[in-house]
C-alpha cells in the first residue's frame, strides 16, 4: 500500500513539475500566467465581451476576473469600453500589445494535453476525469478558482468540453 501512495505522489509531483515549468516558460516569454493568458485567449477575436462572460467561461469568481483584468489593462494587454446602448456594461478586448503577445505566446501543457486526452477513448476520459475528481477532493480542491487554468483547456482548440453523463 505505501509503494501504491509514493507512486501516487510521485505523479502528482511530475504534473506539479510540468505545469510550473511551463508557467515559468510562459512568463519569461510573455510576462504572463497561464490565468492571464486564457483570460486574453478568450477575449482574442473581433468580438467584445464582458466581465461576467470571462467569469463564466473561465470557471473564477467575479473578484478574481476583476483582479486579472486590472493586471492586465495596466500592462496595456486589454481594454475597457461602456456599452453604447448600456452605459453600465464595460465591453472588454485585446489591445494592439495584448494580440502581439498573445501570437508569440508558447502552446502550453494545456494544449499539449488537450492533445492528448482528446486522442484518448470515451471510457479512458471518464476513468481519468473520475480519478483526477477524486484526488482534488482528496486535497481539498473544492475552491471556486481551483481549476481555472484547466477548464479552458477545450476551449482553445475549439472544441466543447467532454462532460461525462
Amino acid at each position: 500500500m505505501e509503494d501504491r501512495t509514493k507512486s501516487a505522489l510521485t505523479a502528482m509531483r511530475k504534473i506539479l513539475r510540468a505545469t510550473e515549468s511551463n508557467s515559468k516558460q510562459l512568463m519569461r516569454e510573455t510576462g504572463l500566467t497561464p490565468s492571464q493568458l486564457i483570460f486574453m485567449q478568450i477575449l482574442d477575436g473581433e468580438q467584445e465581451k464582458t466581465a461576467g462572460h470571462v467569469a463564466s467561461r473561465m470557471g473564477i469568481t467575479q473578484a478574481t476576473t476583476t483582479a486579472l483584468l486590472q493586471k492586465l489593462e495596466t500592462s496595456g494587454m486589454i481594454q475597457r469600453r461602456r456599452g453604447e446602448k448600456d452605459r453600465r456594461q464595460v465591453l472588454l478586448s485585446l489591445t494592439d500589445k495584448g494580440q502581439r503577445v498573445l501570437a508569440i505566446a508558447p502552446d502550453g501543457v494545456h494544449a499539449q494535453f488537450h492533445k492528448q486526452f482528446s486522442g484518448l477513448k470515451e471510457w479512458e476520459q471518464i476513468m481519468l476525469i473520475a480519478a483526477l475528481e477524486r484526488v482534488a477532493d482528496m486535497l481539498g480542491g473544492d475552491h471556486p478558482d481551483a481549476a481555472a487554468v484547466i477548464d479552458h483547456v477545450a476551449e482553445l482548440a475549439g472544441e466543447v468540453p467532454f462532460e461525462p453523463e
